[in-house]
């Protein structure tokens, strides 16, 4: 995620949405040999995940939220933002632990 964000920051990559009956984000720019080698992937493999997390997973998430708070209302938003940020907290700390005697090696 951190190497795409710089590749956009960098504006060698950007994200456009498009509709071809369904709506998803796509990433455009011409991505060959330098984000294949950035990513250590293929160009395909780089669309795909990109495609998975962006169209897939991230308005599931969203689709998710709708539902619940239609049923439920937004009354417990914060509690599951307090909870989801604990959780990234977490997970965060956790890779630093297990990421420092790795990264000694």
């Amino acid at each position: 995620m951190e190497r795409l964000r710089t590749l956009m920051d960098e504006k060698e990559l950007s994200v456009e949405l498009t509709e071809d009956g369904l709506k998803h984000l796509v990433l455009k720019k011409n991505y060959g040999d330098k984000i294949e080698a950035h990513f250590g992937l293929s160009r395909q493999g780089v669309r795909w995940r990109f495609h998975r997390i962006f169209s897939q997973m991230y308005p599931e998430a969203y689709s998710a939220i709708l539902f619940i708070e239609s049923h439920f209302g937004t009354d417990l938003r914060s509690a599951a933002m307090a909870i989801a940020k604990q959780r990234a907290e977490m997970r965060k700390k956790a890779l630093e632990t297990t990421a420092g005697p790795m990264s000694r090696r």
